[in-house]
C-alpha cells in the first residue's frame, strides 16, 4: 500500500490554507490562517510558517515527501518567487526557498492559483477525463490554467492559461495590469457590480452591492442586472473561444464566486459562445461549472507536488 503524502499550500489574499494530502486527493490534515495581506512580507511569511508548523506537528508529517504551493500571482516558478497583486509586501518574494527551510528541504513545486485549480479539476473534478481543457476562476479577479495533451501546462513561470488578461475589447477600459479591455476588467465580480451601478441598478434595503446581489436581481428580472451579466458572459465567451482556437481545448470549466450565479451567467455564456466559437474544430466546445469548491486550491497544489515527484522518480532523481 502506497502511504506517502504531500503537503499542500493554497495562498491567497484572504487566507493561507495548508494540508497533508494523499495520493487519492484526500486532505487528511488541515491548517489555516488569515492572510495579513496589508502587512510587510515577513509578517505574511510568518502566517505561512504557522500553517506549516501545524502540518509538521502532525504525526503524519513523517510521510510527507514533497510540497506543492498554489499562490495568487503572478508567480515565477523558475525563480521560486511570488508577487501577488493582492499581497503588496511580497514582490519577487523567495517563497520556495523559505518553505524549503521550514520543511527540511523537501522538493517544492510552485504554481499559480489558477493553475492549481485547473490541476484539481483535471484530477478529481469537472475536467477529469479531458485531455485538453481550460479551467477558470471568475471571482474578484479572473484566472485560469490549461491542460494540454493530458498534462497540466503551467508554462515556464507557472502562469500559463491566465485568461483574465486576454484583451477582448481593444478600446476598452484600462485594466490594472496595464492593458485595455481585459476579460477580468469586464467579467470579474467587482466589475459586474460596478457596471450595474453605473447603469442605474440600485441595491435593496440591505445595501448589498456585490456581484451576488446583482445576480439575485438578474434572477428577479432586473434588466440592468441581466445586461451586466450578459456583458460579462460575452467577454468570457470571447476569451474562451480565442483559447480554444489557439490550443484546441474541448471543455471550459468555470468556478469561483461569480460562477455561483448559475444560469444567470451560464445561459448567456453558452449563447455567446456560439457567436465566437465558429470554426469546425471548436464547435463542440462545452462549458460547465467547476466541481471542486473551496478545496480546489489545496488539491491542485497537491496534484502539482505529486506530478513533480513522479517526474523526479522517472528521471531517477
Amino acid at each position: 500500500m502506497h502511504t506517502d503524502l504531500v503537503a499542500a499550500l493554497d495562498i491567497g489574499g484572504t487566507k493561507i490554507a495548508g494540508g497533508l494530502v494523499d495520493g487519492d486527493g484526500r486532505i487528511l490534515v488541515r491548517a489555516q490562517r488569515a492572510t495579513p495581506a496589508r502587512e510587510d512580507g515577513d509578517t505574511v511569511m510568518r502566517a505561512v510558517e504557522e500553517v506549516l508548523g501545524e502540518l509538521t506537528a502532525s504525526p503524519l508529517w513523517a510521510r510527507a515527501r514533497a510540497v506543492g504551493i498554489g499562490s495568487a500571482g503572478p508567480v515565477d516558478a523558475s525563480a521560486g518567487t511570488v508577487s501577488p497583486v493582492n499581497v503588496p509586501g511580497w514582490r519577487g518574494y523567495p517563497l520556495v526557498a523559505r518553505v524549503r527551510t521550514v520543511t527540511g528541504d523537501l522538493p517544492v513545486e510552485l504554481i499559480g492559483d489558477g493553475v492549481a485549480i485547473t490541476a484539481a479539476e483535471h484530477w478529481q473534478g469537472a475536467a477529469r477525463g479531458h485531455d485538453n481543457a481550460l479551467c477558470m476562476v471568475v471571482s474578484t479577479g479572473v484566472g485560469g490554467g490549461l491542460v494540454l495533451g493530458g498534462r497540466l501546462h503551467p508554462g515556464p513561470t507557472g502562469n500559463a492559461g491566465h485568461i483574465g488578461h486576454i484583451s477582448v475589447d481593444l478600446d476598452g477600459d484600462p485594466c490594472p495590469c496595464g492593458a485595455r479591455g481585459c476579460v477580468e476588467r469586464i467579467a470579474s465580480g467587482p466589475n459586474i457590480a460596478r457596471r450595474a451601478l453605473d447603469n442605474g441598478w440600485r441595491p435593496g434595503p440591505d445595501g448589498d452591492t456585490s456581484a451576488a446581489a446583482v445576480a439575485a436581481a438578474a434572477r428577479a428580472g432586473d434588466p440592468v442586472a441581466v445586461a451586466s451579466f450578459e456583458r460579462a458572459a460575452q467577454a468570457l465567451a470571447a476569451g474562451i473561444a480565442a483559447t480554444a482556437t489557439l490550443v484546441e481545448i474541448d471543455i471550459a470549466v468555470i468556478g469561483g464566486g461569480v460562477a455561483k450565479a448559475g444560469e444567470v451567467l451560464f445561459a448567456p455564456l453558452r449563447e455567446a459562445l456560439r457567436t465566437y466559437a465558429t470554426l469546425s474544430f471548436v464547435q463542440r466546445l462545452t462549458v460547465t461549472p467547476a466541481r471542486m469548491g473551496t478545496d480546489a486550491g489545496l488539491v491542485g497544489a497537491a496534484a502539482a507536488a505529486l506530478a513533480g515527484r513522479a517526474d523526479a522518480t522517472a528521471a531517477g532523481v
